[in-house]
């Protein structure tokens, strides 16, 4: 299990070929990279910057990802978020599963980010052409979240 929290880029493809290496047990890795988009609700962002509390985040990171690992047969678990300053089309986070088999991947991915939207304490700061906003927690990701 990894946890990364940190403002420097990574790459997605070297990561997802890392947690593959790291074992040949491995049948299946599935991951998930999620991007700052160019807009949000209708509105430009010029950029991104990303807040977190050192410490509780990990923590929080950690149970989310002790979870997955319980209700799954997992290999390997990586998470990798990013904070501080963002621009349009760098990455944020990675989650990467890996597994013997492909199921097990993709539910524990779903599982970790549904539950990383909601639970792992991050706080998004978006720059429009209106200023600047704070970007609010959604309805869809909560109900998400409560399927498992």
């Amino acid at each position: 299990m990894a946890i990364r929290v940190q403002a420097q880029p990574f790459d997605a493809g070297q990561e997802v070929n890392a947690m593959h290496a790291a074992n040949v047990g491995v049948g299946a890795v599935v991951a998930f990279v999620g991007y700052v988009r160019d807009f949000n609700d209708g509105r430009e962002v010029a950029g991104m910057f990303l807040e977190h509390y050192p410490g509780m985040t990990e923590k929080a990171l950690n149970k989310i990802l002790v979870q997955a690992q319980q209700r799954w047969p997992l290999l390997r678990v990586e998470v990798l978020h990013r904070i501080g300053a963002l621009q349009p089309g760098e990455p944020i986070v990675f989650v990467g599963i890996a597994s013997a088999h492909r199921q097990a991947a993709f539910d524990a991915c779903n599982f970790v980010m549904d539950y990383l939207k909601t639970q792992a304490p991050f706080w998004k700061k978006e720059s429009t052409e209106l200023g600047p906003r704070w970007v609010e927690g959604r309805q869809s990701d909560q109900d998400a979240a409560e399927r498992w």
